[in-house]
């Protein structure tokens, strides 16, 4: 068989093998829908990280950055939050772990013009770091992050 036939060969059996993640979330991925537009919720979960002591620390929106260049997406946002306790907390614990983090909260604008909130709980995303330091803290990030989630997406 010549060089070009194995390429084929593997390529065809890595396409028919390779499992597809779409719309399959990973472990601990929450999502709430809302009622509210895809603005109120981003501003009510900005309102809600700081009236539960944790900081916004980046903010990154596929949607904004088309609309600079004149494409309309839906709404999109991406919310890294965090605080610096846990940061050297987290650090302590797992220095691989230091990739997780900021923690991120999702808003996303539904067909409908309601939006919807998606994050992963801090402990399914620390779990697989093997520190029962760092499970300890993602078990009090948990709740923190269930308090936000509430806050941001009643009423």
């Amino acid at each position: 068989m010549s060089i070009k036939m194995c390429i084929v060969a593997v390529t065809a059996c890595l396409l028919f093998v390779s499992p597809s993640f779409a719309g399959s979330p990973l472990p601990g991925t929450q999502t709430i829908k809302t009622g509210a537009s895809f603005k109120a919720l981003w501003d009510k979960l900005e309102a809600a990280v700081k009236a539960n002591g944790m900081f916004v620390v980046t903010r990154a929106s596929a949607s904004r950055g088309a609309s600079g260049r004149g494409i309309k997406i839906p709404g999109n946002l991406v919310i890294g939050v965090y605080r610096n306790d846990f940061a050297v907390r987290m650090l302590k614990a797992s220095v691989p772990a230091g990739i997780e983090a900021p923690l991120r909260f999702y808003v996303t604008e539904n067909a409908d013009g309601s939006a919807s909130l998606t994050y992963r709980t801090p402990s399914a995303t620390f779990k697989p770091y093997g520190s029962a330091d760092l499970d300890k803290m993602a078990a009090e990030l948990d709740a923190i992050w269930a308090k936000i989630a509430k806050q941001a997406t009643s009423g």
